[in-house]
């Protein structure tokens, strides 16, 4: 795939129909600055939008990918088949953002915890240095997890996983 060159067929698509990127972008409920990715070839829509833009342009999302006009049109299975990938795609980031939204309260509360400690002075000895050292631990912790899954290596990290748990 030529991200530079799909860019500038869905620059050209735009263009032919008239529409400026903000108004674009307000139709497909993205920024303006999105679409400017989008044309300049740094960045690709995601699967759902891109069947958005295809049916906006009334194009083939091969056509998109190819970033060239071809003559025949998408049949429907096709297309269906798509959106349910793209729905399935879309409920398993929904997934991992929920996992990364308690992750997150949990890594909160425990650096909080960890601030009233060694506020107060409790995180000098004994047990409650324990505590706060566990919790600034485990702050660091969710806070390293939290840059894997929101990094563009997360599927990287996956397959690491899966790769050890499979010869244990």
């Amino acid at each position: 795939m030529d991200q530079k060159k799909i860019g500038a067929f869905m620059k050209n698509l735009r263009k032919e129909k008239g529409v400026t990127q903000e108004t674009l972008a307000e139709t497909l409920g993205v920024t303006g600055r999105t679409i400017s990715r989008w044309e300049t070839g740094s960045n690709m829509p995601d699967l759902d939008i891109l069947i958005q833009i295809a049916d906006y342009y009334n194009v083939e999302i091969k056509e998109i990918l190819d970033g060239e006009r071809k003559s025949e049109t998408m049949n429907k299975e096709m297309e269906e088949t798509v959106l349910k990938v793209a729905d399935y795609s879309n409920e398993e980031k929904m997934r991992l953002f929920k996992k990364l939204h308690v992750f997150s309260w949990i890594g909160t509360a425990a650096f909080i915890l960890f601030l009233l400690l060694e506020g107060m002075g409790l995180a000098d000895s004994g047990y409650t240095e324990a505590i706060a050292d566990f919790c600034a631990g485990l702050a660091f912790g969710i806070m390293l997890i939290a840059v894997i899954y929101t990094s563009r290596y997360v599927s990287r990290f996956q397959a690491f996983k899966r790769r050890l748990l499979k010869r244990q």
